[in-house]
């Protein structure tokens, strides 16, 4: 877990709840990501452009992977044999994960927040804020295909892929809305309502839900269809607390919250959903 506030990453058992280990010495520690082929973690600082890798039980560091400003979001091939990283005023860096070297980068027309990669093809989605718009990578030619302007709507920081649906679920922060665009053209299908300063989005295949983690202390639920989504549950949470993760293999959404008065530390929350039959969610700590 990146703390970017005090330049550290967290260790974090989730079995026993508490905190394992904390990497210090990062200048703001962004993106993580984790390749289980190689057992190794790699982390983006925005502050010094770099990504560094930490491998095995131990998390022994090896070199830092230079890159550019402002490293920021982290994501894996699915065949685990490049990471993504996206960063600087638009480009999305490649590495190999054997030999941990920068294979090549992909230019974009302006800095890179939250993207995807399709498992079942080889584009990448990526959300280009700065620009308005969202574009579309062939992983192969390492170039942009498509870009799809966003006229009217502006602040697209997370994104999750719905590939069974073909759909690009994309969060905006003005207007605040939640939108489904077609992976085919970029067409919006569908739209609603959602919660203010989104930062992150996930699909709950399970149940047929999107999950959206906001600042301004809220987590919206949506109902999924074809057709488009509903949202059935306006959470309340923590003003600040929009950083989150979905880990469907543990049936929970994780939100992180800042420390703040009568919080000696940041609390790693848990949503997690009952196996009543209505299935509301309900928060722990």
């Amino acid at each position: 877990m990146a703390e970017l506030g005090n330049g550290s990453v967290s260790v974090i058992d989730l079995r026993a709840k508490r905190g394992l280990q904390r990497l210090k010495g990062f200048r703001e520690p962004q993106g993580v990501g984790y390749v289980g082929t190689t057992d190794t973690l790699y982390v983006a600082s925005g502050g010094d452009g770099s990504l560094r890798v930490f491998q095995g039980t131990s998390l022994e560091e090896g070199p830092a992977i230079k890159l550019g400003d402002d490293a920021d979001n982290v994501r894996i091939q699915p065949d685990e044999k490049r990471v993504f990283v996206g960063y600087g005023r638009g480009a999305l860096a490649m590495v190999d994960v054997e030999s941990n070297r920068k294979l090549a980068d992909i230019e974009l027309p302006a800095h890179p927040e939250s993207f995807r990669l399709e498992s079942g093809g080889e584009h990448i989605f990526v959300n280009l804020p700065d620009d308005r718009s969202v574009v579309v990578v062939d992983r192969n030619s390492r170039a942009t295909v498509a870009r799809w302007p966003t006229p009217g709507a502006g602040g697209n920081f997370p994104m999750a892929l719905d590939e069974g649906r073909q759909r690009v679920l994309v969060v905006f922060r003005q207007p605040a809305k939640l939108a489904a665009l077609s992976m085919a053209d970029g067409t919006e299908t569908a739209a609603a309502e959602t919660c203010g300063d989104s930062d992150d989005v996930f699909l709950d295949e399970k149940r047929n839900r999107i999950y959206v983690s906001c600042g301004e202390g809220f987590v919206d639920v949506f109902e999924v269809a074809d057709a488009g989504f509903r949202r059935t549950d306006h959470i309340a949470t923590v003003p600040g607390a929009r950083t989150s993760l979905f880990v469907p293999e543990l049936d929970r959404l994780f939100l992180a919250v800042r420390a703040s008065r009568g919080r000696a530390s940041g609390d790693l929350g848990l949503c997690a959903r009952d196996s009543a039959v209505d299935e509301r969610p309900r928060l722990m700590s």
